[in-house]
C-alpha cells in the first residue's frame, strides 16, 4: 500500500479523493466566474497547505472538464512548493471558441496531486555522456509516415 503523508491544511472546502486509488484530490472553486470563449481567469480554491519537506503538490486539469467543455489549466501542472503557504489558485482557460463556461462556488475545477520530489545537485561538465537518443527532440520518438 502506498505511503500516506500528512498535509496541514486551512480550507473552506477540504480537497477529497473521488474514488479509492485516485492520484488527484478534487479542488473546488471558492469564486464564481464566467469564462467567455478563449478567456482565462485565476480562480481561488480557499485552500492553503503546508507540505512536508521533500514533497510538492501539482495542480492538474480535470479530464472531464477538458473533454466535455474545453476547460483546462494554463500553467499545467501548477507547482506548489513545500515552503508556499498562500492560497492555491488555479488559472483556468476556456479553449472553446463559441461557448462561455460558468464556474460556480463549489464546482470541482482541478485536481491536486501530492508527490515526493528529489532536489538535484547540478554538476557543470564540459560535455554530456552519449545516449541512444542523443540530441533528437520533439517528435523524435514518433513514427514517420513518409515513404
Amino acid at each position: 500500500m502506498p505511503e500516506s503523508v500528512e498535509v496541514l491544511i486551512v480550507a473552506e472546502s477540504v480537497p477529497s479523493y473521488a474514488h479509492p486509488g485516485d492520484a488527484g484530490a478534487d479542488l473546488t472553486s471558492a469564486d464564481a466566474v464566467e469564462l467567455a470563449p478563449g478567456q482565462r481567469a485565476t480562480v481561488g480554491t480557499g485552500v492553503s497547505i503546508a507540505l512536508p519537506d521533500g514533497y510538492a503538490a501539482f495542480v492538474v486539469p480535470r479530464s472531464g472538464l477538458a473533454a466535455k467543455h474545453g476547460i483546462t489549466i494554463v500553467n499545467s501542472p501548477g507547482t506548489v512548493d513545500a515552503g508556499y503557504r498562500g492560497e492555491i489558485r488555479v488559472t483556468l482557460l476556456n479553449t472553446d471558441t463559441s461557448v462561455s463556461y460558468p464556474v460556480a462556488v463549489g464546482d470541482r475545477i482541478a485536481q491536486l496531486v501530492i508527490m515526493p520530489v528529489t532536489r538535484a545537485r547540478f554538476v557543470p561538465v564540459e560535455r554530456l555522456p552519449g545516449s541512444h537518443r542523443g540530441e533528437a527532440g520533439f517528435g523524435s520518438t514518433g513514427y514517420s509516415t513518409a515513404p
